[in-house]
């Protein structure tokens, strides 16, 4: 029998089939083009003469626990994105402008929420099925691009807190790292949610960069303890709700020698990337260990948490390059880093890690391939453990006190063809959910999990 992945591309192949042969002659054979569909009959070319750009793509991920976790088995889960960016110059005779806007349909079961019982998940995709507006934002450049503005609906892990290398990784905390997935509402306004705000960018040197923006905290609308992915959305899923605070964020960019995206050039030396920073939320917090009559949470589990006003967090990161083959330009090994800590009083996690190091170009004749081998910790706050002992301390002795979770990943992106990349992942998770109970052993840990995995990305 064929794997989904296999069936789903066979599939695909051969509903296009008669587009990609008529496309053949003008771009190429079908596995040359950098676009399943190719040109599309000269519509692509077309519309960029226009100033408009469209990207449609279907990610897949095909994962399973085969050991440990809350129960062993496979899930799939899909992404289906579309974006179209609007060069406004070409298209309106605005100089400087932009205008962008993405849609997002979810689909398939995520495997965290059935299989892990973990904070840090193994889909950096998964999420609650929904067809959705991702972001719908207007920006403008002053200064010949030295400093622009962005403003409207916007996704802010697209630019904040990101490292290049770590984003080969399935692991979710690879891409929005867990201490603001796990201590802000709804995770920050990341995917697959985005909020409204301002983004100010500025370019001093070549070299610097500094961003800085206010949005929505609250993509998702509901209180702390209610903020899935659905709530306070509208059928379009736009975010309205504006009462719960203000997330403001900023951060300071050191870059030098990096690979320019639409040039295939590799730069002469060295790629180094250091970025750091800080967010403050205006919202209100819950206490992790008291209730609002100051007793204990564990005392007291009928009352709501004291409210503690503000949040905040630091974060310094780096990727750096570290090797580079004489012979072979494209062959490049790398590491990366990036630490965020936070107060322990309202915040599940105080501290987060992750990093690692990637291969690029690992094989002869495979230069646009990647290998990484990466990890990430994840420790459990200080007032949040106290809150277990409490619960331990007041009837419960086999009740397990959090303390921290790792995991490891190793991954390999192959770039099949210009427009298809497969991915086979391995993951492993030593104490899961920081010690959380297993369900279906009473007084016992979660046991350490292993996941395997297949991740698909088709470019139309």
């Amino acid at each position: 029998m064929r794997s989904w992945p296999l069936a789903f591309l066979t599939s695909v192949l051969m509903s296009v089939a008669p587009i990609a042969h008529a496309d053949d002659a003008a771009n190429g054979s079908i596995w040359e083009r950098s676009n399943l569909l190719g040109d599309m009959g000269g519509l692509r070319s077309a519309l960029a003469d226009k100033g408009v750009t469209v990207v449609l793509s279907e990610q897949a991920d095909l994962l399973g626990v085969v050991s440990g976790g809350l129960k062993r088995g496979f899930t799939l889960d899909g992404l289906t994105t579309f974006s179209a960016s609007i060069d406004t110059d070409k298209a309106l005779g605005w100089q400087g402008g932009t205008i962008f806007v993405s849609a997002l349909s979810i689909h398939g079961r995520p495997l965290a929420a059935y299989y892990q019982g973990v904070l840090q998940t193994a889909s950096g995709i998964a999420a609650t099925p929904k067809q959705r507006v991702w972001e719908a934002w207007v920006q403008q450049s002053f200064a010949g691009g030295a400093f622009d503005v962005k403003i409207g609906q916007q996704s802010i892990d697209q630019e904040f807190i990101a490292s290049t290398n770590s984003l080969i990784f399935l692991n979710t905390m690879m891409g929005w790292p867990l201490v603001p997935s796990a201590d802000l509402y709804g995770g920050g306004p990341t995917y697959p949610l985005s909020s409204l705000g301002v983004r100010l960018r500025a370019h001093p040197r070549d070299d610097v960069t500094f961003l800085a923006g206010v949005f929505n905290d609250n993509p998702a609308g509901g209180s702390f303890n209610n903020d899935g992915q659905l709530r306070g959305l509208s059928r379009a899923g736009i975010n309205t709700n504006l009462r719960t605070g203000a997330l403001v964020i900023a951060e300071a960019q050191y870059a030098i020698n990096q690979k320019n995206p639409d040039d295939k050039k590799m730069p002469e030396g060295l790629p180094t990337a250091v970025k750091i920073g800080f967010y403050y939320d205006t919202a209100a917090f819950n206490d992790q260990l008291l209730a609002s009559n100051g007793g204990s949470l564990a005392a007291y589990p009928a009352l709501n948490p004291r409210q503690i006003s503000g949040n905040h967090a630091l974060y310094l990161m780096a990727d750096q390059g570290v090797w580079k083959s004489a012979s072979n330009p494209a062959r490049l090994v790398s590491v990366f880093g990036r630490l965020l800590s936070a107060p322990s009083q309202q915040n599940l996690i105080d501290l987060s890690f992750n990093g690692g190091v990637t291969v690029t170009a690992p094989l002869p004749g495979r230069d646009d391939d990647v290998f990484g081998l990466g990890f990430g910790y994840a420790h459990v706050s200080s007032r949040a453990r106290a809150y277990d002992q409490s619960v331990a301390a007041l009837g419960n002795p086999l009740y397990p006190v959090r303390s921290s979770e790792t995991f490891i990943e190793a991954t390999y992106q192959a770039q099949v063809l210009p427009w298809l990349v497969l991915e086979p992942d391995l993951q492993f998770v030593s104490r899961p959910g920081g010690g959380v109970p297993d369900p279906n052993r009473p007084g016992r840990r979660l046991a350490d999990e292993l996941v395997l995995g297949l991740y698909t990305n088709i470019t139309f």
